[in-house]
């Protein structure tokens, strides 16, 4: 059904607002464990936190405005015409699940995604490869509309262009319905924080959001075991950094013996080369320029967790 016609471009908080009551394409791949750029602690925040942050950087402005171009190469390499549809979508079996389309495919029961990419993000693409977040979102529409397929098409900067079509995957919109609603009821709808991922935006958001007051101490209940595998990693990446040194070590002495800067093997192409860097003596600046350090240097906060036998 659709929800409204309300568009990001007309209201962004309001648009915003709405978006905090469901779960859209772009969350799908995040409560999945498949977006490398956004965790289900994100979505659960941003879903279960009254406020609107609007956000807005360079990357995402290029989106927009190239998400017309996209769509008229699309339609100059395939011959088919697509239309805007500004409405918001929701499924009526799944009502959590909502979406917001680029365009809609006329004469098909398919929709377009227009996506933008950096040429260092090139390999994700290459030889007809999608990102699984993508590909996620694509089926989430699916499902959302009822749809039979999407095209996915995407302006590599000055590399190229290219487009997909991904047909309607049954088997996965079953666990994908399956996942979105049990992160929807069991974490939205319960106020319960999902489990933390390792990802960076897990970091961050446990840093913003989880308050410690100087001084106070916490009973740590249960939790023994997990310190005591933590412990044991630490010392398993450890072992595992030297082995990887070593190799390394012996590969240079290797590529020294035969005074080489590449080396081949049946499977592998390995250069030993030199390059420099250059870093301020910040130290030096503070000491000899303090003015000018305390104009261009930033404060960071940021935590240490330390662990130490009782």
């Amino acid at each position: 059904m659709i929800l409204n016609h309300l568009t990001s471009k007309e209201n962004q908080e309001a648009w915003l607002r709405i978006r905090k009551n469901y779960l859209t394409g772009s969350d799908a791949g995040a409560v999945c464990g498949m977006n490398p750029y956004r965790s289900a602690m994100q979505v659960y925040l941003d879903k279960t936190n009254p406020e609107i942050e609007v956000t807005d950087n360079e990357s995402m402005r290029l989106g927009r405005d190239l998400e017309d171009y996209v769509a008229r190469r699309f339609m100059e390499a395939t011959g088919k015409k697509v239309r805007k549809s500004n409405a918001m979508y929701v499924n009526d079996q799944h009502p959590f699940m909502m979406a917001n389309i680029d365009r809609l495919v006329m004469g098909e029961r398919a929709g377009l995604e227009c996506k933008t990419a950096s040429p260092y993000q090139a390999d994700r693409w290459k030889d007809g490869k999608i990102p699984e977040w993508y590909y996620l979102q694509c089926q989430h529409y699916m499902k959302v509309l009822e749809m039979d397929g999407w095209y996915l098409a995407v302006l590599i900067y000055g590399k190229g262009f290219q487009y997909t079509y991904l047909p309607r995957d049954e088997e996965l919109l079953k666990h994908l319905v399956a996942v979105e609603r049990d992160f929807w009821e069991n974490h939205v709808q319960a106020k319960v924080i999902p489990s933390p991922d390792g990802s960076k935006g897990a970091d961050e958001l446990i840093q913003h959001y989880f308050h410690r007051k100087q001084g106070t101490v916490a009973r740590l209940m249960g939790m023994d075991e997990q310190i005591t595998r933590r412990n044991e990693l630490v010392e398993l990446i450890k072992k595992m950094q030297t082995e990887q040194k070593i190799i390394e070590q012996e590969i240079k002495m290797y590529l020294g013996k035969e005074q080489a800067q590449t080396g081949i093997s049946d499977q592998y192409r390995v250069t030993w080369t030199e390059y420099e860097t250059r870093r301020i003596d910040t130290e030096r600046l503070k000491k000899e320029q303090p003015e000018i350090y305390e104009d261009y240097s930033k404060v960071q906060k940021s935590s240490r967790l330390k662990i130490q036998v009782a």
